[in-house]
């Protein structure tokens, strides 16, 4: 069993008006020192697979095919063993 840790986040030139309401809220509430924010998505992907070559080539796959839209989010993940 593996667990891969699935980051996403929109490419540097895509607009992000949730980073922006974000950071907005942020001086709002007097944190003048934050000068840009970025939203993302997190997901926790378990899977049975016999090796970590596998259990990686899926992740990829699943990333490029639903998880993340290539056109405009990058993605990256990390893979650990799971009980």
């Amino acid at each position: 069993m593996y667990l891969a840790k699935v980051f996403i986040t929109l490419k540097p030139s895509v607009n992000d008006p949730q980073g922006l309401t974000i950071m907005g809220g942020l001086k709002s509430l007097g944190f003048d020192t934050v000068n840009s924010v970025r939203a993302g998505k997190y997901m926790e992907v378990r899977l049975q697979e016999e090796s970590e070559n596998a259990a990686s080539a899926k992740v990829e796959e699943m990333c490029s095919k639903l998880l993340a839209n290539p056109i405009v989010e990058d993605y990256s993940f990390e893979l650990e063993k799971a009980d």
